[in-house]
């Protein structure tokens, strides 16, 4: 079996931190200290990471990228972002799925390790305790994970989820629901929770399920049994849904139920009718993260220091959403 970075730190009598950063950043240990987890990791025959390689020229000069669905409208725009900025600093990316799926993610990341410096996960689906023992084998930042001691950037929907609460409130509208359509974002459903129960909106839960066109269609179809004149989707795409599958009911959007959607896609606004969505800017997400995991590669973040980056939202009123139907 393969020498992992815990069996030279043991061997060298530090912490696997500290093993970390002789590799990824030499300037952050004492000289006598590398030299002991060297010829520790030399002695065991330990397989240095992408992020060691460059330390002797012999970098990737790529980045890795691993997002929950490549088909989501969402990423494409992002992608293509993150890899003009990559290629501006002297990169290329690496970019593929994990379809939501643990198993999937962690295949796909051991694809990855020995092609890129480092490595860019989307709301991952790996336990704590695994991100940790990557980051501390390899530069690792998170997106929409929190995990003590690994650099993330974090979308914070606050300020557009609040607007959308406004919004909807000034429309007279008091019963809402919220589609859930994923499992790794947590604090989501949370957030839309407390920001409408503030303006005294009632809001039913509907999920987890999958963040996918589907979920909208099967959705819509619970939405009415709520009685919701109101109906806030975890993304353009389940959003869509809602609207396909209400128009096939004959269900009038706005009309009798407003569509709400997250993210601000192409199709919300070519949708019909045009959809209000909340807006994260792609570009702001792109080039924030691929700064973040370059400074994360060449060792200018600290592992009991870890950066966060935050990024905001707004919300884009359309057509999907007007006056609460009269009782």
């Amino acid at each position: 079996m393969a020498v992992t970075i815990r069996e030279v730190a043991s061997a060298a009598g530090v912490s696997v931190s500290t093993v970390s950063r002789a590799f990824t950043a030499p300037d952050q240990v004492q000289p006598k200290t590398r030299q002991r987890i060297l010829d520790a990791a030399a002695k065991l025959g330990y397989s240095p990471n992408p992020a060691a390689r460059s330390l002797r020229g012999g970098g990737t000069g790529t980045l890795g990228l691993i997002v929950p669905d490549i088909a989501n409208p969402f990423f494409p725009p992002i992608v293509k972002a993150m890899q003009a900025r990559a290629r501006r600093l002297g990169y290329t990316i690496l970019v593929a799925d994990s379809d939501e799926r643990e198993a999937d993610e962690l295949e796909t990341i051991a694809a990855f390790s020995k092609r890129v410096d480092g490595l860019l996960l989307w709301a991952s689906t790996l336990t704590e305790d695994r991100l940790r023992e990557l980051a501390a084998q390899m530069p690792v930042v998170v997106v929409n994970r929190h995990v003590p001691g690994i650099p993330e950037v974090r979308i914070s929907l606050s300020a557009g989820i609040t607007q959308a609460a406004e919004h909807l409130c000034a429309y007279g509208h008091r019963r809402c629901v919220f589609i859930n359509a994923s499992r790794a974002e947590l604090s989501r459903g949370k957030s839309i929770q407390e920001s409408f129960e503030a303006l005294d909106l009632s809001l039913v839960e509907l999920g987890p399920y999958e963040p996918r066109f589907e979920t909208g269609v099967h959705a819509a179809t619970l939405v009415a049994a709520h009685g919701a004149t109101a109906v806030i989707a975890h993304n353009d795409l389940v959003a869509l849904g809602v609207l396909h599958q209400m128009a096939g009911l004959g269900v009038s959007v706005p009309g009798d139920i407003s569509v709400i959607g997250i993210d601000d896609t192409l199709l919300a606004s070519v949708s019909t009718p045009n959809l209000t969505t909340i807006r994260i800017d792609p570009e702001e997400i792109a080039t924030r993260a691929s700064d973040l995991l370059i400074e994360t590669i060449n060792g200018r973040t600290k592992d009991d220091a870890a950066p966060c980056v935050e990024i905001g939202s707004r919300l884009i009123p359309r057509a999907s959403t007007g006056p609460a139907p009269a009782n």
